[in-house]
């Protein structure tokens, strides 16, 4: 899976926090990372949000997000190099620091860069994947990958590769044939081919939901 890095312009507002929340979950589940979707909401809350209170409301700043290694990496820059984020202990009396102390609760790690002309407040949180362009391996997934291993084995060149395993270039092909094959069986058994595919569209946004949820 290619994971591009994005980044986007916005202003330090209060109305932008929700929809940069938005832009994040749907990123997130483009690329297969729902199970960080609330860390990663929250480090952006948090992040704008100190743009908003230490360098002032209608501040031109920039949301960067890009996977690192094994590790999504949230930026937020802002013009002001002097303006550092501060980190204090949340069961003080002070609220200044408290929301960096919830970065610093939910990532692996955090910190400032400051540039010539910008500061860089990141943050970067463990995903679940084994590389930067793999996959978190869901029980669902391997099962998936497993039985379009043995499926692209029985098909005929070109749509087979050595040790019988899928590449990337293949994969969704072969899962439109397996998947019109699985029609065609549902047709022969006299089951109703759309009503399956209904049932089954169902059933992944239910545990897409609830995957969202309990992450």
């Amino acid at each position: 899976m290619s994971r591009k890095p994005w980044e986007l312009a916005f202003t330090a507002e209060p109305v932008e926090v929700a929809a940069l929340r938005r832009i994040m979950r749907l990123h997130l589940g483009i690329w297969g990372l729902q199970d960080i979707t609330d860390e990663a909401q929250l480090c952006v809350s948090e992040l704008v949000s100190n743009v908003i209170t230490h360098v002032g409301l209608g501040t031109p700043a920039t949301l960067a997000v890009s996977v690192r290694g094994t590790h999504l990496r949230i930026e937020v820059h802002d013009p002001d190099t002097r303006a550092l984020p501060v980190l204090r202990d949340p069961s003080t009396d002070s609220s200044e620091g408290r929301g960096m102390a919830l970065v610093d609760a939910v990532a692996d790690r955090w910190g400032v860069l400051l540039r010539p002309d910008r500061k860089v407040t990141w943050c970067e949180l463990a995903t679940k994947l084994t590389a930067p362009d793999g996959h978190v391996e869901a029980p669902s997934v391997m099962r998936a990958e497993a039985l379009l291993s043995l499926y692209a084995a029985a098909m005929p060149m070109p749509c087979r590769t050595g040790a019988g395993r899928v590449t990337s270039a293949v994969a969704e092909e072969t899962v439109i044939a397996a998947i019109t094959d699985f029609l065609h069986w549902l047709q022969a058994h006299g089951r109703d081919a759309d009503d399956t595919l209904d049932r089954a569209q169902m059933r992944f946004e239910a545990e897409c939901d609830a995957l969202c949820e309990g992450a």
